[in-house]
């Protein structure tokens, strides 16, 4: 029992000090500073009121941020049995290297392309399938009648915080962990296959170039009451904070919008890309009626799996004849 709680106390910390994880002690400070910065040249409010919007006891001890806390808290326990029995994706990549070679052979190109090259080549390509998968799993999420009922769990928040990033069912947290492992496992095989073992990522501080980026310049600020966007031309190509908050939007024209992570291409090219407005100022949640449940963790937590099973109830109910 003692080894499970420590291993569950170290689950909890490493998200904090783990340069990897989003909310990295390190991102989350950079974060604070850009609204900092943001609030007092825009919306030129003193530095003491700046701090005081961001750290709002309304947001960050609201009912809803603390159902947050709380659902951070159960899946890292939940999947501290969960993650063994999940692929890795050093299985997909072996399994799928071996299949490449026996389908084609022994393959190696590229050797006397500079190794930065490659790892240029190899970087930009993990950027953009893992942007891409991510996109595509959330507009599923969304779109299938049967994941959306998981996803609700997520958009159930009424206020935002960087912990809201945790706010999934494990249902989702499963299959956006099938996603990482795929696109690792794809792209390591592929690219082991052709190019051996001079393969390798652009890294800095222990991170993927693109992923420090994103991080260090705000992407903490996505799940905040900061509407930070961008201009339109850079919205064009780049997902802001603000437009991800439309996407949290409880307004009918913002549902089903902005599914991006970092890249806005995919919902452009999709019709789905909506550009942030000044001083926008949005409610959050699925709807602007409040539900009485909503923000119970156990409701969170059995309510898709009950909507689900009423959906597969309608579905196998024999038809009666009209006789008319």
């Amino acid at each position: 029992m003692l080894e499970i709680f420590s291993e569950f106390y170290n689950s909890v910390l490493v998200d904090f000090t783990n340069s990897k994880k989003r909310v990295y002690w390190g991102y989350l400070l950079a974060a604070l500073v850009i609204a900092v910065v943001w609030l007092v040249q825009t919306k030129r409010v003193s530095f003491a009121k700046a701090i005081s919007i961001i750290f709002s006891a309304k947001v960050w001890w609201s009912q809803s941020a603390k159902a947050d806390y709380l659902i951070f808290l159960i899946n890292k326990f939940s999947f501290l049995f969960i993650a063994p029995l999940l692929l890795t994706h050093i299985t997909v990549s072996q399994w799928l290297f071996f299949k490449c070679y026996e389908w084609w052979g022994y393959q190696s190109v590229g050797n006397d392309w500079p190794l930065w090259t490659i790892t240029a080549l190899f970087t930009f390509s993990y950027f953009i399938l893992n942007d891409f998968s991510r996109f595509f799993v959330h507009k599923l999420l969304h779109e299938v009648p049967f994941l959306w009922e998981f996803h609700k769990v997520h958009h159930s928040a009424r206020v935002l915080t960087p912990i809201t990033v945790f706010r999934t069912h494990p249902v989702e947290g499963i299959l956006f962990s099938f996603r990482s492992i795929f696109v690792q496992g794809f792209l390591i095989a592929v690219f082991t296959f052709l190019f051996g073992d001079r393969v390798d990522l652009f890294m800095f501080y222990g991170v993927v170039v693109t992923t420090f980026l994103f991080n260090l310049l705000g992407s903490n600020l996505r799940h905040s009451q900061i509407a930070i966007g961008y201009w339109d031309g850079v919205e064009r190509w780049l997902i802001s904070p603000a437009q991800h908050q439309i996407h949290h939007s409880t307004l009918p024209k913002h549902f089903d919008k902005n599914y991006g992570v970092i890249l806005a291409v995919w919902d452009r090219w999709t019709g789905t890309l909506v550009y942030s407005e000044r001083d926008q100022e949005l409610e959050f949640g699925i709807s602007r009626k409040v539900e009485a449940n909503e923000q119970n963790v156990l409701y969170l937590y059995f309510q898709p799996f009950k909507s689900l099973f009423s959906r597969l109830r309608q579905i196998s109910k024999p038809k009666v004849a009209n006789d008319n």
